[in-house]
């Protein structure tokens, strides 16, 4: 069996579509001096086709579904309500 590679990240810094493709920077939180806020730091870009791109979102929004009803997450009912 081949070894895989894992790869931490806090979350996607940015998030955009360029040369045809979706790209996808990930972020660690690195620590400031002084106790101030952790400050994201791109490490890591994932590029991939829309199709790809396409086809991660779904497989988000089913596990997303499958946490909701688990009550592992639980829904924003006032997320996307304008104020």
């Amino acid at each position: 069996m081949s070894e895989k590679k894992e790869i931490f990240a806090d979350g996607i810094g940015q998030i955009h579509f360029a040369g045809g493709m979706v790209r996808y920077d990930f972020v660690t939180l690195q620590p400031e001096a002084d106790g101030q806020a952790p400050v994201p730091q791109s490490n890591v870009r994932i590029i991939m086709p829309p199709q790809g791109f396409l086809s991660a979102l779904n497989s988000m929004q089913q596990l997303i579904d499958k946490l909701l009803e688990a009550g592992v997450l639980q829904k924003n009912e006032n997320a996307g309500k304008k104020k």
